[in-house]
């Protein structure tokens, strides 16, 4: 089972680029012609029906009008807007903060009922300690080259973690064992993590399921992060970006995903095990709780 969001992505763009050729090629118009009338160059008309730009709206509205095609106008921007929501760049998603990105989900959170979160390198947000968060994000804000209020943006995580003690919501997460055995931070920010992995995975409403690195006769391998909400939305983690899928047949293929891995955790004491494991291989990190 190979799960591809970019390149769902990609093609959603293409579809768009697609039209919009068709646009000209019923016009009569070569690339040139239509490039010319509406004062490009003739590369930016290309990159556009190539899908390699992804077209603004005046560009869209420019390009039906000289095909004459403006009674197509507000469909094709209404979906190229949906395109491009379904791909979001985290640079752009970011440039107010990392703290208003965090802010960014309460309406998700608040009107999901269901929470089914993967991920096979780090600790899930929802379980996440401001310490673990604050290495998380100021990494992330040093690769993507943007603006690094880490420190703000963990503490609006954390805030915004409190949902798990609300009734009303169910929260199923899988991790990799691997996710772990990464230190973020400090040894004892990572102890501090692992401590309150222990304290989370307890609650009622918390369902805690952990892949085994040793689990035999694995039938799936490793996934990209990916969060289900309800069954109306799953949202995929790339290193650029962020994708969203809302097409019932993917969202029905992560779901598949889901369960086929949430199938092979080990969960309860076992789980609890692997975790303390994690915490004594530490190096030089105090316990949770050790005074």
């Amino acid at each position: 089972m190979t799960l591809s969001p970019s390149s769902s992505a990609q093609a959603a763009r293409e579809g768009v680029a697609r039209q919009l050729r068709e646009l000209r090629q019923d016009a009569g118009l070569t690339l040139v012609d239509l490039a010319g009338l509406c004062g490009w160059s003739h590369s930016k008309a290309s990159r556009i029906e190539n899908s390699k730009t992804p077209p603004s709206s005046s560009d869209i509205i420019a390009w039906c009008r000289h095909t004459g095609a403006e009674g197509r106008t507000a469909d094709l921007v209404a979906l190229s807007r949906d395109v491009e929501s379904q791909y979001q760049e985290w640079r752009k998603k970011a440039r107010a903060g990392l703290r208003q990105l965090q802010d960014s989900y309460l309406q998700l959170f608040q009107s999901t009922q269901l929470f089914r979160v993967y991920s096979p390198t780090v600790i899930p947000g929802l379980l996440q300690t401001e310490g673990y968060t604050r290495a998380l994000l100021s990494g992330n804000a040093r690769v993507l080259d943007i603006p690094d209020d880490s420190a703000e943006a963990a503490t609006a995580r954390a805030e915004r973690s409190q949902i798990i003690h609300r009734a009303g919501r169910r929260f199923v997460f899988v991790i990799e064992e691997s996710a772990l055995r990464y230190q973020l931070g400090s040894s004892d920010d990572m102890a501090a993590q692992l401590g309150h992995l222990l304290t989370a995975g307890a609650l009622p409403a918390v369902s805690l399921g952990i892949i085994p690195i040793a689990a035999p006769g694995r039938r799936l391998w490793p996934q990209e992060v990916f969060h289900v909400y309800d069954d109306t939305l799953v949202s995929v983690e790339l290193l650029s970006a962020q994708v969203n899928i809302t097409q019932p047949s993917e969202i029905s293929l992560y779901e598949k995903a889901f369960a086929e891995l949430r199938s092979m955790a080990v969960y309860g004491p076992a789980a609890r095990a692997l975790i303390v494991e994690a915490i004594d291989a530490l190096p030089d990190a105090q316990a949770p709780g050790a005074a």
